[in-house]
């Protein structure tokens, strides 16, 4: 199905495996659903005892574009950031 999801969408699947497949649902669940560490374990049958960390492989990569520089972690001059209307967080997400 992912592939031909794929080919829906005009990209070469043959670069494409499940493994593309998990990792972006687990990176959309994660910051877009805002879905907790243990219930994307859950989802993606891993052991949510979280010894062996399998699911950072999967959320974090070095190809990753950060969102937020990593000057401005603990910056006390940037912008304040907005309570979040979807998770009632205060993020810098919105």
């Amino acid at each position: 199905m992912f592939r031909n999801n794929l080919v829906d969408i005009h990209i070469f699947p043959a670069p494409y495996g499940t493994h593309s497949f998990r990792r972006g649902g687990c990176q959309w669940l994660y910051t877009t659903c805002r879905w907790g560490l243990r219930r994307i374990c859950d989802w993606g049958g891993w052991s949510t005892d979280f010894s062996s960390m399998t699911i950072v492989k999967y959320l974090i990569s070095y190809a990753d574009d950060p969102q937020e520089k990593r000057e401005d972690f603990m910056n006390p001059n940037r912008a304040p950031s907005v309570k979040c209307y979807t998770c009632g967080r205060s993020c810098h997400c919105i």
